[in-house]
Order: structure tokens, then sequence, then C-alpha cells
């Protein structure tokens, strides 16, 4: 009986030993602009002594969403306000990062606009309704006395590229781009002028400093089983965004290698006008706060309906 059982434990011990060389992580992040910062890491994964990393690009934030949801995922890339929503219905998720901030170009080939005010009775292509864009711009027309559902006209039938395909042809005046399109459409149409810079427009109308576009976000319980590990990774995307920063015209390159939908020559260009960042959670927290505060305004339940707790901010 003592020998079986030793037999047994040897066995078990034996298995489980070799269930943890053989587990396997992914680090998630997006493709387009929202990725680019972690491009790296396709080049070189993240390695920690008994587990695999890899490194895969979802093509939508849903899609990412759902993967947390369901537990699938550990960790991965996701805007502020889906991350808030997750949590909010007791998911557990929680920001370990900020990765990306304000990058929005406001364009027009209209000689008549030379600041904001002047869009009153105008027309402005908006990608993304119910998205931070959105939500930015509108409350910047608020602090400048102007209501955006009657002084102007915000479309949202076009997608970012296809915005700035429009602006380059003429076919629209004026439209609100992130980056890299707005590089992309001031590069077909030279013409095109920046009307004001958003990024300032939002700290002047309240904001807390830049807004946070993206966040890394973790479920809760591997950070709690798996801190070190979870550190390893967050260090190495961290590395990636200042080699991004550092090496444009290598990270556009790696783009396109890797299928980001972005071409190399446009990525190299837009990544010195991008605000790629790595900003801890606890350092991150205002800048979030203030954001979540312009869904709360114009789209509460986008959010969950209320500001995140403290738990949301993972600390590491």
């Amino acid at each position: 009986m003592k020998h079986f059982l030793k037999l047994t434990f040897l066995c078990f011990f034996t298995g489980t030993s070799a269930f943890f060389a053989e587990a396997q992580v992914t680090v998630y992040g997006l493709t387009g602009p929202s990725g680019l910062g972690m491009i790296r890491l396709f080049e070189q994964p993240p390695k920690y002594s008994g587990t695999a990393l890899k490194v895969e690009a979802l093509p939508q934030p849903d899609l990412m969403a759902a993967r947390l949801i369901s537990g699938e995922a550990k960790i991965g890339v996701l805007p502020p306000n889906i991350a808030a929503k997750i949590a909010s219905a007791g998911k557990g998720i929680q920001v370990a990062a900020v990765l990306g901030t304000g990058m929005l170009s406001l364009l027009t080939r209209d000689p008549s606009i030379q600041r904001i005010e002047d869009l009153k009775g105008q027309s402005v292509e908006v990608a993304g309704p119910g998205a931070t864009p959105d939500y930015v711009f509108r409350r910047i027309l608020l602090a400048k006395k102007m209501n955006p559902d009657k002084d102007l006209k915000l479309n949202y039938s076009l997608g970012t590229s296809e915005i700035a395909q429009s602006l380059i042809a003429g076919r629209v005046s004026t439209g609100l781009l992130p980056e890299p399109f707005a590089t992309m459409a001031r590069a077909g149409k030279p013409d095109l002028r920046l009307v004001s810079d958003i990024q300032q427009e939002w700290a002047q109308a309240g904001g807390n400093g830049n807004y946070p576009v993206t966040v890394l976000v973790v479920a809760g319980d591997f950070a709690a089983s798996q801190p070190a590990l979870l550190k390893t990774i967050l260090n190495a995307v961290k590395s990636s965004i200042e080699w991004v920063v550092s090496h444009p015209a290598e990270a556009g390159a790696l783009a396109e290698k890797h299928h980001m939908g972005i071409g190399a020559s446009v990525a190299a260009a837009a990544i010195p006008r991008s605000n790629y960042v790595f900003i801890p959670a606890s350092e991150a927290r205002p800048g979030l706060e203030a954001l979540y505060r312009a869904f709360l305004e114009f789209a509460p339940a986008s959010i969950g309906g209320k500001l995140p707790g403290e738990n949301f901010y993972l600390k590491w």
C-alpha cells in the first residue's frame, strides 16, 4: 500500500510539474494603431521559466472583451470604457497600465475654419460614435459653449480609414481623426490644416493631462496568483513601447511584417505624432477618471454607470 501511494504521489507530482512546464499564457494586443506599441513583442515574446508566452493581435476590441469575460484571456488591450464596463459587471479585471494617450487631429480644408468655434453650422466627420474620440470632442465643444447636437452636425457614417480617404478625395471638408489616419490624410492631401490641438483643448476643458485611449488589463485572479510572471510581461510591454518610440522606421517595418493593418511608411511617419506610453495604473488613475467623467456625462451605461472603484487599478 505504501509503495502504491508513493508511486501515485510520484506520478501526480511528475504530471503536475509537466503541466506547469507546458502552461501557456497569451498576451493579447489589437491590430491597427492600438497594437503598434507592442509590435516588438511579436518578434521577441517575453520569456519566463516554465511558461510558454505568446503574443497575438485580435482585430476588434469586442473579441478581446469576450475572451476576458469568458476567462480564456488573462491579459490584453482594451479601450478604457470597455474595461470599466466589464469590471462593473463583476468580471474581476484590473487596469495594469495605460499604453496610449490622445492622438486626435481635427483636420480641415475649409479656409473659414480657423478655430473650434468656427465649426458652428458646419459638418464634422467623427469615427466611432460612443467611443473615446466622440466624447472627448463633445466635452471640448461644451467647454466652448457649443451644443454638440444643435450647433453643428457630427457625422458618424464613416470609419477612420474612410474619413481619411474622403478628406484626400475632397468628398468631405472636415474630420476628426486619430493616428495614423491623420498622417495618412495629410500625406495624401497636403493642404489639409490642423484646426486645433485636441489634446490641449481637452486639458483646458477639464481633463487631467492627456486622455487615455488604450489600457492593458489583467484578470484579477491571474494578477493575484502569478505576480512574478505578470511583472515579467508588464516590463516586456514597457520595453517594447520604449523601443517603438525610439525606432519608428523599424517598428513600421514590423507592423507590416506582422499584418497589423498599417503600412510600414505610414506607421513610421505616425509614431512620432502618436503618444505611446506606459503609465502604471496607480499613476494613470486621475487621467482615467477624468475621461470616465466625460462618459458619465454623455453615456453612463457605457462604463457601467459609475466610476470604477479602487480595486480596478492594479497595484504592482
